[in-house]
């Protein structure tokens, strides 16, 4: 299909969820103890053990299609989890980045592949990855519920009550902020014509800001990058300076290290500014950094799915950047519009 990035997570916003990465010995408990109806003790230390964040095996994986295969067993028994637990926030945390991850890295991403020629199985994968989405982020408001009594309707309500919601949150709670702004950005980003939808852009923004506000260096700069795809579609839409300062936070917080920060500044500044010269660098530049070295091997597989979405770029750039031309000046053209309402790091964003 053709690119549209307006239709784009970042590749980070899929780095493999935290609570999944050594999932499988607490799954197999949880799963034991849902079939032997064991008591909530047990199921409370499986769910703690599935949302605790330890271990690295998924992040290391250097094999994608074995993720795709594993990843929902590990969702589902944490579903079954969810419903013998209601007051377990960790664990709603857990499942809205799973699946928020999955969509993005393993649905959205199919669907954005396919050719011309297959619209309509890429429409029947991303209302798949819309309806994936949605489901992340209702974990995500049930998490918000479960730890700051905060609810849907006194966000949508009005500005001044989602501000007194938002008051209640501390930067213990920016997780669970971010896990559910990013699929609710990606479930409009992918169906832009559910106007109900469009609607909550606002309550993503506002939730963005307070994570920003609360700690804006979390997760190696996730927030800030996934500014760069977001704030365009803020109704004051951004600027070049805001868009480099946060390229440039994002880049320190990562320590250069997270691929997807730089897929996203092509896709989102570099194609608004038209600039194929400095979109076809840092696109190459993005394929030939190696992925098995040994200090981002806990990176691996959020960058290799970065490379993906790299290559898909570079071999759709002629739909993306109409001619080769001058360079431009790319912060000038970067506030102009055209920027993805999401950062792929699911998408992009969503893979961390």
């Amino acid at each position: 299909m053709r690119p549209n990035p307006s239709l784009t997570l970042s590749p980070r916003a899929v780095a493999p969820v935290r609570s999944l990465r050594a999932a499988l010995p607490f799954t197999l408990l949880a799963a034991a103890a849902l079939q032997l109806g064991c008591t909530s003790f047990i199921l409370g230390k499986a769910a703690d053990g599935l949302s605790s964040g330890t271990g690295g095996s998924f992040a290391r994986d250097d094999d994608p299609a074995l993720v795709r295969d594993a990843i929902p067993f590990a969702l589902k028994t944490m579903e079954s989890l969810a419903d013998q637990l209601p007051e377990h926030a960790n664990l709603r945390v857990s499942l809205a980045s799973g699946f928020t991850q999955y969509g993005y890295a393993f649905v959205q991403a199919d669907a954005d592949e396919l050719d011309v020629k297959e619209a309509a199985r890429a429409a029947e994968l991303h209302h798949r990855a819309k309806r994936l989405y949605i489901r992340a982020r209702d974990y995500g408001l049930d998490g918000l519920r479960i730890s700051r009594g905060i609810t849907l309707e006194e966000l949508r309500k009005s500005s001044e009550s989602r501000a007194a919601a938002l008051g209640k949150v501390e930067k213990s709670d920016v997780p669970l902020l971010y896990w559910t702004l990013v699929p609710w950005a990606a479930a409009v980003a992918v169906d832009k014509r559910d106007l109900a939808l469009v609607g909550d852009l606002p309550i993503v923004a506002a939730l963005l800001d307070r994570a920003l506000a609360l700690d804006s260096e979390w997760q190696q700069g996730a927030l800030h990058e996934f500014s760069l795809a977001f704030d365009g579609a803020r109704p004051t839409g951004t600027t070049p300076a805001a868009q480099k300062a946060h390229f440039d936070l994002a880049l320190a917080a990562s320590h250069a290290q997270r691929l997807s920060l730089k897929v996203a500044w092509a896709e989102n500044v570099l194609v608004a500014a038209q600039d194929k010269t400095a979109f076809e660098a840092l696109l190459h530049e993005v394929l030939e950094y190696d992925t098995d070295a040994p200090a981002v091997r806990d990176q691996r597989l959020a960058n290799l799915i970065a490379q993906r979405r790299a290559r898909y770029l570079l071999a759709h750039e002629d739909d993306l950047i109409a001619s080769r031309q001058a360079p431009s000046d790319a912060m000038a053209a970067a506030g102009t519009g055209g920027v993805s309402i999401v950062d792929a790091r699911f998408a992009s964003n969503a893979i961390r």
